[in-house]
């Protein structure tokens, strides 16, 4: 009742009932699973191989569920994956469908203090090198039965897999903008600083100000981060000019061609050593830090018990 429910308003309504008498929850399920996989990935062949499916066992899955809807849900007369008006409108629901059974299981579970299994997780660059080995060193100690899934990609590229669901937990640079079908489940502040290389010009100022960093090219990250936002917000509020070099997102390189001389630029205080001179320009910087799941997707015991550590750890 409850999958047939979900379909409605997505779907022809003469199809519910097909639906709700066919018992097949099971197939359903796999059928959504194909649907999304396929949407996700933008091709059928990718899908297939995600899913452990030959090609034409998950067109069969895709037929299956076109056959019990009465409509077609997929446009196959172009090259790119294009949704149909009833596949567009049946997505959203697909996906609480899923995250609907997949909290079944997790309530379900034989033993619900038993924390093993695998656990997925994404990590962005900057939290995998600087906080994630503390993290993981103490989860592997204290529960070595679970077996740990790892990626590691920019913040805004984790935040649309998390959509797709390939990931249990992401700790990411936490958006201003970020959707309400995100959830936080821990966040912490990165004090960030003004720096230059020992031998910039800047670095043999005693008083920096904005006003001197504007003569200068910036070394920071795409203008759609957290961190860009921040230092633009800084230099537009100043009525100076911000000129940015070589975008990258990668801190580390920003941290290289900053000590070389190749600008200024704002990075995380924990990652400034003896090759970086901080500028005390009497603007304080920073970002915010955490961990993110889906709204309405219940965590497994693996998941909570690195959240529980994350939050002691960087508390402490």
């Amino acid at each position: 009742m409850y999958l047939s429910a979900c379909f409605e308003n997505a779907v022809p309504s003469r199809d519910l009932h097909h639906i709700s008498k066919s018992g097949n929850t099971d197939m359903d399920s796999n059928a959504l699973k194909a649907f999304l996989t396929i949407v996700d990935q933008g091709s059928f062949s990718e899908a297939a191989e995600i899913l452990h499916l030959t090609q034409p066992a998950i067109s069969k899955r895709l037929a299956a569920l076109e056959n019990q809807l009465g409509t077609s849900l997929i446009d196959r007369s172009h090259r790119q994956i294009r949704l149909t008006n009833a596949g567009s409108r049946l997505l959203p629901h697909a996906r609480r469908i899923l995250d609907e059974i997949h909290n079944a299981r997790v309530a379900l579970s034989p033993d619900s203090g038993q924390v093993e299994g695998e656990l997925q997780i994404i990590a962005s660059h900057h939290i995998g090198l600087h906080h994630l080995p503390n993290w993981l060193r103490r989860f592997k100690r204290e529960y070595p039965q679970v077996s740990i899934n790892l990626q590691f990609m920019e913040s805004d590229a984790a935040y649309e897999q998390m959509r797709k669901r390939n990931a249990e937990l992401a700790f990411v640079t936490l958006s201003d903008s970020m959707e309400p079908s995100f959830h936080v489940f821990a966040q912490w502040p990165d004090q960030m600083v003004f720096v230059a290389g020992a031998e910039h010009p800047l670095a043999s100022l005693e008083n920096p100000r904005l006003t001197d960093l504007a003569d200068h090219p910036a070394l920071l990250p795409d203008t759609s981060t957290a961190t860009y936002r921040v230092v633009s917000r800084l230099f537009l509020e100043a009525n100076l000019h911000l000129n940015p070099q070589m975008p990258t997102n990668y801190l580390e390189t920003i941290k290289m061609m900053t000590s070389v001389g190749l600008g200024w630029s704002v990075l995380p205080l924990r990652m400034i050593d003896d090759s970086l001179t901080v500028l005390d320009v009497g603007k304080p910087v920073s970002r915010v830090l955490g961990g993110i799941g889906l709204s309405g997707r219940q965590l497994s015991n693996a998941a909570n018990a690195l959240l529980t550590i994350v939050q002691e750890e960087e508390s402490a």
